[in-house]
């Protein structure tokens, strides 16, 4: 750890704190995210290790990279590529305004990350803005893979209890046990819509119940016909039928009309039904987007 001179704490994240250093050979500003070991602990938390694993594999561009774990008797220490906010304090800094041009770039990076991600077997399973770092040349990064998950034949069970509330598909908030990558395609639609708003979250809820409520104004009560099998999930009880009240144009007001059709074959509550990674980079949303903005 002497390679690194501590400059200023940044945040808490999921299981430690986080700093910004210096490089002292090469000057390069990095992040440290310092993770606390527990005597009564069974060593280094699988949080930790998982997202080290993941991390170790995973390098692309959208992507924050890990450069090094430094492991001392007390402390494991993850270095990572430095980034100056998060999409979170993106959104504070733009005064409830957001150009769609920088719309269109930052959902397209964002799908470019979880394609690859999805491309090597890998759910995220906890994609929120607090998750996504930008840096000063507006690259979007995906982080903090404490929750995420390598995946692969057999089909095992995962934990229900992943992806923050606001950012939870239908199908885990009905207690799923088994999905795959529509998991994240729901949250990064929940994200979209965010950030076409710049910054107002689109199911807010309070709780599971709350969740399903909001999700299900917008979109309508799913039924055995428009999802087969809903019922037979662990957690189901009957809603109210909603019927949609509110047109896309009235959620998301300044995306174009191709915007409001790649976001609504995202939010698409039969995960089998919702848009993957790759057809969604395909979209005609993106067609105008230069590759000098990315």
């Amino acid at each position: 750890m002497q390679k690194y001179e501590k400059l200023e704490k940044i945040g808490e994240g999921t299981y430690g704190t986080v700093f910004k250093a210096k490089n002292r050979e090469t000057q390069e500003v990095v992040a440290l995210k310092r993770v606390r070991l527990d005597d009564d602990d069974e060593g280094v938390p699988s949080s930790a290790l998982r997202e080290i694993c993941l991390l170790k594999e995973l390098k692309h561009k959208n992507i924050v990279r890990l450069y090094d774990v430094v492991h001392s008797d007390r402390k494991l220490t993850l270095v990572f590529e430095y980034c100056d906010q998060d999409l979170k304090k993106y959104f504070d800094s733009c005064n409830s305004e957001i150009d769609q041009s920088v719309v269109k770039s930052l959902m397209y990076q964002l799908l470019r990350g979880l394609a690859f991600c999805h491309a090597h077997n890998v759910l995220h399973r906890d994609l929120k803005p607090q998750n996504l770092l930008i840096n000063k040349n507006m690259e979007l990064k995906l982080a903090d893979f404490g929750l995420a998950r390598a995946f692969g034949i057999p089909v095992r069970c995962y934990s229900a209890e992943v992806v923050t509330l606001w950012y939870r598909p239908p199908d885990v908030l009905f207690g799923a046990k088994l999905y795959n990558t529509s998991i994240d395609m729901w949250s990064s639609g929940c994200i979209f819509a965010e950030i076409a708003n710049a910054g107002r979250p689109l199911f807010p809820g309070g709780d599971v119940e709350d969740q399903l409520k909001r999700i299900f104004k917008l979109l309508g009560t799913p039924t055995e016909e428009s999802w087969p099998g809903v019922s037979q999930l662990p957690d189901f009880k009957p809603m109210p039928l909603y019927h949609p009240s509110m047109t896309f144009g009235q959620v998301v007001p300044n995306l174009s009309s191709k915007g409001r059709d790649l976001l609504q074959r995202l939010l698409i509550c039969n995960p089998n039904q919702r848009l993957a990674a790759d057809p969604a980079l395909q979209h005609s949303y993106f067609t105008d987007l230069s590759t000098a903005e990315l």
